[in-house]
């Protein structure tokens, strides 16, 4: 690529592409676009829509060709609007515009959540979005899958088995105890210690069999 081609395709502040309002049946779907939209995820968009405005255009060309936004296209036909905010890029070449038609929908599935923070985010919205009368679905994470998020890293708590009493002022025993038990003897020490084995079986010698 040669200098003037390179310039070309940089971003220029002073000719910042601007935002405009194009009616729907001058856009024209991308007959190359590999992504596809289930039913859901097209209700979920339009969902969002509804409740927080179009906040994220449609990318086109000169030609009104889509370059990303296949699925806000049709949440906004079933939403039934009239209008769409779109960015208009005209500086692609055709190689390039079929080249990020697929590069904006696989790069954003490289990115990964913070689940810790995912959880805490989730677990407020639950109680703060019904107070403005939404759901939390529409977040786009159903209720069961929430529910498992929030179970998942919440702190876990020990059986009743393994947690230790609490010392007791006045003990029975002491470390440097020895007690005898029949044939067998019991002392309060430390296994690391080496004194304290020494002392236990009378300085004789562990032998394996």
């Amino acid at each position: 690529m040669n200098a003037s081609a390179s310039s070309k395709n940089r971003a220029d502040p002073a000719g910042s592409p601007r935002i405009e309002w194009l009616p729907i049946g001058v856009l024209r779907p991308n007959p190359r676009n590999a992504r596809t939209h289930s039913r859901k995820q097209i209700g979920q968009i339009a969902a969002s829509i509804r409740r927080f405005g179009f906040l994220n255009p449609v990318l086109v060309d000169d030609a009104n060709m889509l370059l990303a936004g296949h699925g806000r296209l049709a949440a906004a036909r079933l939403e039934g609007l009239d209008q769409v905010p779109v960015v208009r890029f005209g500086h692609l070449t055709e190689a390039q515009k079929r080249a990020y038609l697929i590069a904006d929908n696989k790069i954003a599935e490289q990115a990964g959540w913070d689940r810790e923070m995912l959880a805490i985010e989730l677990g407020e919205l639950i109680d703060l979005l019904p107070t403005e009368g939404f759901d939390v679905s529409l977040t786009g994470f159903e209720a069961p899958d929430i529910d498992l998020l929030l179970a998942d890293m919440a702190p876990s708590r020990p059986e009743p088995e393994d947690i230790l009493p609490a010392l007791p002022r006045n003990p029975t025993t002491r470390r440097g105890d020895l007690w005898r038990l029949g044939k067998h003897r019991l002392l309060c020490g430390d296994a690391r210690e080496a004194a304290d084995f020494a002392r236990l079986i009378r300085a004789r010698r562990l032998k394996c069999r």
